[in-house]
């Protein structure tokens, strides 16, 4: 059997607020190429609980008009249902933990409604942490332990992309269940805010979690979203901490000009935007599963372990966090 495909980041077009081409229509494009299961992005600090409610339950809905095509995931099991369906399995996630409004208690809500993962804090500070764009990141506040606390113990696994360096290391030392990154690249090869140390890499990986290698341009540092540059971000991880700990977040967007006029705007929240050369985001497409399949193989990995990066490593994840 062919193995698991999962990619772990897709920024969905939010009604009146993302213009991407990321409709609903071109999770085609990921069924199409070989995915089998696909996470959506919904809310973040930039919405209240509220507005975040308010896209879950819109989510929802899109997602069951189209169950020919899609099913929500709930249960590990689903995702097995909707791969022997044809069917493309979905996951919510937020980009942000402002969702929760400093109540620990929405936590369990929204992931009874399917939110299966969250970012502690996106770029900059909020009442949980700080960003990775913050100047000065004061690490993981007293709200935020018991924010994480309670992720833990509901089963939304903490996500430490966007999040400081700092806050993302207190998070680590203080984690009984593994955390993710979801969709971060390799800052040895491309000094970049976002990108993760050997440290973090390390500090994920005693969690025993895992992290999603990006297909962004800016995290990538190559313009053409090459396969073979995504291969050596994630190469670079298993050399240090081994396939196990790998994954994808390729984090795909069709139309960026929204994305990068909107960047732009923001230098404090988007610091290399303040660069006027600043090329703006392009990104790895879903097409190029099969080449970098193809890469894996040629460069000596095992059917073991190309499955275990592919999909294998993040059903184990939240296999263990939902049990």
């Amino acid at each position: 059997m062919e193995p698991l495909i999962w990619d772990n980041v897709w920024p969905v077009d939010l009604p009146g607020e993302l213009e991407l081409g990321n409709t609903w229509e071109s999770l085609d494009r990921f069924r199409h190429a070989g995915f089998h299961v696909q996470s959506i992005t919904l809310a973040g600090d930039n919405h209240n609980s509220a507005q975040a409610l308010k896209l879950v339950a819109w989510a929802r809905r899109e997602i069951r008009m189209r169950a020919d095509r899609l099913l929500l995931v709930e249960a590990v099991e689903d995702i097995a249902r909707a791969r022997q369906s044809g069917r493309l399995a979905v996951l919510l996630h937020f980009e942000g933990t402002r969702c929760f409004e400093r109540n620990p208690d929405l936590v369990e809500a929204f992931f009874r409604l399917g939110v299966r993962h969250t970012i502690v804090a996106f770029n900059m500070a909020n009442s949980a942490g700080g960003g990775c764009a913050d100047p000065e990141d004061r690490g993981l506040t007293a709200y935020g332990r018991k924010l994480i606390r309670e992720m833990e113990r509901v089963g939304m696994i903490v996500d430490l992309s966007h999040t400081g360096r700092r806050t993302s290391l207190d998070v680590i030392e203080m984690a009984e269940k593994p955390v993710l990154f979801t969709h971060s690249n390799v800052d040895t090869l491309r000094p970049a805010f976002r990108n993760l140390t050997d440290e973090q890499i390390r500090g994920c990986a005693r969690t025993v979690g895992v992290i999603g290698v990006s297909g962004s341009s800016e995290y990538l540092g190559d313009p053409a979203c090459d396969t073979a540059t995504l291969f050596r971000h994630l190469d670079h991880m298993v050399q240090i901490v081994g396939a196990r700990h790998v994954g994808l977040g390729l984090d795909c967007v069709f139309k960026t000009e929204w994305l990068n006029d909107w960047a732009r705007g923001r230098p404090e929240e988007w610091p290399m935007t303040a660069d006027p050369a600043w090329p703006g985001f392009t990104y790895v497409k879903p097409e190029q599963l099969g080449e970098l399949r193809e890469t894996m193989a040629r460069s000596g990995y095992s059917e073991a372990n190309v499955a275990a990066i592919l999909g294998g490593n993040l059903l184990r994840i939240y296999s263990e966090a939902w049990a």
